[in-house]
């Protein structure tokens, strides 16, 4: 009744969330530009949607006069290469779905289409906004359509990564071996609830947008490091079983160190690039030297980082360490002012320091050097959204 009732209307509108991931066995190099085939598979932790997502609403009328896109509330390019590849595929989907007659009750394909698409985080920060935008936007777009198959490959037209935020818990995008791209997709490895007491912590040191996108970055990448190729071929395969394992096993002992180690190579490779690539900052690198003096302190690895193509760190944690790493975070780059939004997302308890652990792990603080620390958590894929009063769409199909 409501397609029809759409149908008469000449409006139809849908609206999803979608969330981002974080890659610990990174992806960095394509072999098909055009396609988005990737050098090597990768294997990523999907965040909860609840601290970290994208909402974009769909709409198609025979009123509309031409493809529109919106931003966070500003008109962008619709005419953008990648959202032309995810709208192009999600029509021939639905042509093909079809068999090319025209259902009565479905919508027209010959609609032009609005789009609206919102973050709860800051863009191009490197908080995997594109992965994010992309999966949404391919939700909503074969919602509206009606589709309902496979369509981390259609994503990834959009942004590689993307297909890993199809799915919730822990993603598997598959490298694939046929030029056609079809093998190239995301698998969930295993869901949300499958390590209930992990924990994640972003830590903000910037909200620029990076110095090399990483769409050039890459491919730069790909001419001209040796270490690359090493990685592609050999490392990584090696790593994505040996990861696939600990997560199964919920070792975060495994899980995390080989998290480290995979962050560390993939910078690497930056710096392996001719020019070299800086990702991460003095900040970052400060960071990086507290996680492992925290571990040496405890003994074994508690906390775990993971950077990508930005300075912002992704901390992995258990819930029962959470508290007083966020303490000795405090501590190390004690929060210029928004002492109150220091840290944001779900709660986290207080902890008092030792002496010793202070003396140990908290060496030189830098005031303010961290903006925040979001606390989430592992989450599921993306959802349809219910609630009409979510749109981000009005009745006349404008923002």
């Amino acid at each position: 009744v409501a397609a029809a009732m759409a149908a008469e209307r000449g409006l139809s509108m849908v609206t999803c969330t979608a969330p981002v991931n974080i890659a610990v066995i990174k992806y960095w190099g394509k072999r098909d530009t055009d396609l988005i085939l990737p050098i090597n598979s990768s294997l990523s932790v999907t965040l909860h949607q609840d601290q970290l997502k994208t909402t974009t609403t769909a709409a198609a009328s025979r009123d509309f006069t031409e493809d529109r896109l919106w931003l966070n509330g500003k008109e962008a390019d619709v005419g953008h290469p990648r959202v032309q590849a995810c709208l192009r595929e999600v029509r021939r989907l639905a042509r093909k779905r079809r068999g090319g007659g025209e259902d009565a009750a479905a919508l027209s394909l010959s609609y032009k289409i609005h789009i609206a698409s919102e973050n709860n985080f800051p863009t191009a920060a490197g908080l995997a906004s594109s992965a994010a935008g992309y999966a949404c936007l391919v939700l909503a777009l074969a919602r509206l359509y009606g589709l309902e198959e496979e369509l981390s490959e259609v994503a990834r037209r959009g942004s590689g990564s993307a297909c890993r935020s199809m799915f919730g818990g822990f993603v598997q995008w598959q490298r694939g071996e046929r030029p056609d791209g079809t093998d190239s997709l995301a698998l969930q490895v295993a869901p949300e609830t499958h390590w209930p007491e992990l924990r994640v912590l972003v830590l903000v040191v910037s909200g620029e947008k990076k110095p090399v996108g990483s769409t050039a970055g890459m491919q730069t990448s790909v001419e001209t490091s040796p270490l690359l190729k090493h990685r592609a071929e050999v490392v990584v395969p090696e790593r994505l079983a040996q990861m696939m394992q600990h997560i199964q096993d919920r070792d975060f002992e495994g899980f995390g160190q080989l998290a480290m180690r995979d962050s560390n190579q993939f910078h690497a490779t930056c710096l392996d690039t001719f020019p070299p690539i800086f990702y991460l900052t003095d900040v970052s690198r400060h960071i990086i030297a507290l996680a492992h003096r925290y571990n040496a302190h405890h003994g074994h690895t508690k906390v775990a980082y993971t950077f990508d193509a930005g300075p912002n760190a992704v901390i992995f944690a258990l819930a029962d360490t959470v508290a007083e790493f966020v303490e000795v975070v405090r501590r190390s780059f004690p929060p210029a002012t928004n002492g109150d939004q220091f840290v944001r997302g779900l709660p986290v308890g207080s902890a008092a320091l030792s002496q010793e652990l202070l003396a140990a792990v908290v060496t030189e603080p830098l005031p303010g050097a961290v903006q925040y620390i979001l606390h989430t958590k592992p989450g599921p894929g993306p959802q349809l959204v219910d609630d009409p009063s979510q749109h981000l769409l009005g009745a006349d199909g404008l923002p």
